[in-house]
């Protein structure tokens, strides 16, 4: 079986992060209106003391990035804010498995359950999410003139 890890994003490999989400255009497109994000976007998201940015690695290979926060302070539930697999891996299982090992960290923790949104317009994310058991609960505003679906998942021992 494949082993999924985690590696902490630093700023030295800023590089391979923009190269994993410049290969996901139509996300980038729905989200933020350009098929690209400029460096100091990428700086912002995965570069701050607010939410945790891991790579995901299979083997020694970096496939993908994940980005949450442990605990919002507005719910008190942890929100799973991103989980994108590199264009060239997606399909492969690699998102599963990646949630997975999400999953069992959260567990280990004490979490019992944890939140995250779907960008309006996202349907591959909204099957993708609700195959995994989550449930929609509402629907927020974000950013400008854009709306994201929340939905949470009961974490199961």
């Amino acid at each position: 079986m494949r082993t999924i890890i985690f590696e902490e994003i630093t700023g030295d490999k800023l590089t391979v992060v923009q190269e994993i989400v410049h290969s996901n255009k139509s996300y980038n497109l729905l989200e933020n209106g350009r098929a690209n994000r400029t460096t100091e976007e990428l700086k912002e998201e995965f570069l701050n003391s607010i939410t945790k940015s891991m790579f995901i690695k299979l083997e020694n290979n970096y496939i993908g990035v994940i980005d949450y926060l442990e605990e919002n302070p507005k719910d008190g539930f942890p929100w799973l804010g991103l989980l994108m697999i590199h264009g060239d891996q997606q399909g492969k299982g690699y998102a599963k498995l990646a949630f997975a090992k999400y999953e069992s960290e959260l567990l280990q923790t004490g979490k019992s359950s944890v939140r995250l949104g779907v960008l309006k317009g996202n349907a591959k994310a909204k099957q993708f999410w609700e195959s995994l058991g989550f449930t929609y609960y509402e629907t927020k505003p974000f950013k400008a003139n854009k709306e994201v679906d929340c939905y949470q998942k009961v974490i199961l021992k």
